[in-house]
């Protein structure tokens, strides 16, 4: 069976897009959907730092320890069907490498917005399609209603606030941030799949 797979994106790869990762991994372990995430500026092969790592354990994810930053390429944004960036930037670095990615490209906290105004029947297409390719008309339901979901009134609300090397306050409000957009997309993916 064909996987539908997405990539979460942020800075160091260390912080935010493994934390989605992680949650997104978890939510969809019974679906044939591939979750991996990248950096723009990766801190390729470092662990997340231990308030992360601590966040990551209280929302009962296990072997985050486990988690490397890896650089973002080419690639990962060709082979994603869904690219879910930290912040605005990311979602910018993402498109720059291949413009053809817009369309399946967004913020985390972007898409959990436009999901509320999808309707239900821009989400059903035939049965015969099968999981990935329903999802993938999810995708595209999305894109085609962004202009639709009003934007926040102040633009920093499309991005995760980036904790890193910062205070545990701060990776409380990015955990904040972060968490409910994940739980968001998460039923709008599964929308798509009766």
């Amino acid at each position: 069976m064909a996987q539908f797979t997405v990539l979460t994106v942020c800075t160091g790869n260390v912080c935010r897009s493994p934390l989605a990762e992680m949650l997104l991994r978890h939510a969809f372990a019974e679906l044939p959907i591939t979750v991996h995430s990248a950096g723009t500026h990766a801190l390729v092969g470092r662990q997340m730092p231990d308030p992360q790592l601590e966040i990551a354990k209280e929302l009962g994810i296990e072997n985050a320890d486990s988690h490397r930053g890896k650089q973002i390429t080419l690639e990962h944004v060709d082979s994603a069907d869904l690219i879910l960036a930290m912040g605005r930037e990311h979602r910018s670095a993402a498109v720059e490498l291949t413009p053809k990615a817009l369309r399946k490209t967004f913020t985390l906290r972007e898409l959990a917005r436009i999901a509320e105004v999808v309707p239900d029947e821009d989400l059903l297409v035939e049965d015969s399609r099968g999981p990935t390719n329903r999802l993938r008309a999810a995708v595209e339901a999305a894109a085609l209603n962004r202009g639709v979901a009003l934007p926040p009134e102040n633009p920093d609300d499309n991005d995760v606030l980036d904790p890193f090397r910062r205070s545990q306050e701060t990776y409380l409000a990015s955990r904040d941030q972060l968490v409910p957009a994940v739980d968001d997309v998460t039923k709008y993916l599964k929308r798509a799949i009766p």
